[in-house]
């Protein structure tokens, strides 16, 4: 997508909260906001009406709330990756937005650096975690289930290879392709390549899946 700005579309059922965000990513000269939308309903048709890029969507909004707008979204815009804005007020809305391809979790007090930072992972194909998010999700998903969970990721990534374990590890820590690089004394290009091929072989459909199972398997 050289040169060719990153297309957004704001998903949230508060004007004052839609107008906010759009003046902090309008403020990045390669980023548009092609359309807004007050409930999960209107954020499926602006996403493939305006072949958006990123979508940032609200977990609780009226007529279709964003858990259950995510799927229909996945369908209806394969291209565009949703980042899902919480409070992370219940660990199942996490467990689920994982199930769908959520490419992202950012807290909506997030700074406004960050959330250009996270359009910008997003557009580029990374999924992308804010630090205070990563432990939210970390918390929630520490339960009574956490053996079980811990023994499946850990038969999952016996499969990998040792610079494969590598590169995973350093998704579990949130880095970037470039920093694991620097990590492991790889070229950016290198470790994405990696990172396909861990997603392929662990059958994870983002980073953000990715990262989690690392987790699990106490890497």
């Amino acid at each position: 997508m050289a040169g060719q700005p990153i297309r957004v579309v704001i998903a949230d059922d508060e004007p004052l909260i839609r107008a906010g965000i759009r003046m902090i990513l309008t403020s990045d000269p390669e980023i548009v906001v092609v359309a807004e939308a007050a409930n999960g309903r209107e954020a499926v048709d602006a996403a493939r009406a305006h072949a958006a890029d990123v979508v940032l969507l609200d977990i609780q909004m009226p007529v279709l709330d964003g858990l259950s707008a995510l799927p229909e979204l996945r369908r209806a815009a394969p291209a565009a990756r949703v980042i899902v804005l919480t409070t992370f007020g219940e660990r199942d809305n996490v467990l689920r937005t994982l199930e769908h391809g959520g490419a992202g979790f950012l807290l909506k007090d997030t700074a406004p650096a960050e959330l250009i930072r996270a359009v910008r992972a997003a557009a580029a194909g990374d999924a992308y975690l804010s630090p205070a998010a990563t432990r939210h999700v970390v918390e929630r998903l520490a339960t009574g289930r956490e053996a079980a969970r811990a023994e499946e990721a850990r038969g999952r990534v016996a499969g990998l290879s040792e610079k494969e374990r590598d590169v995973l590890a350093l998704l579990g820590e949130g880095l970037s392709n470039a920093d694991a690089g620097k990590r492991l004394h790889m070229s950016e290009a290198t470790v994405k390549t990696y990172v396909s091929r861990i997603l392929a072989k662990l059958d994870c459909e983002n980073r953000v899946q990715a990262a989690l199972l690392a987790r699990d398997a106490g890497l």
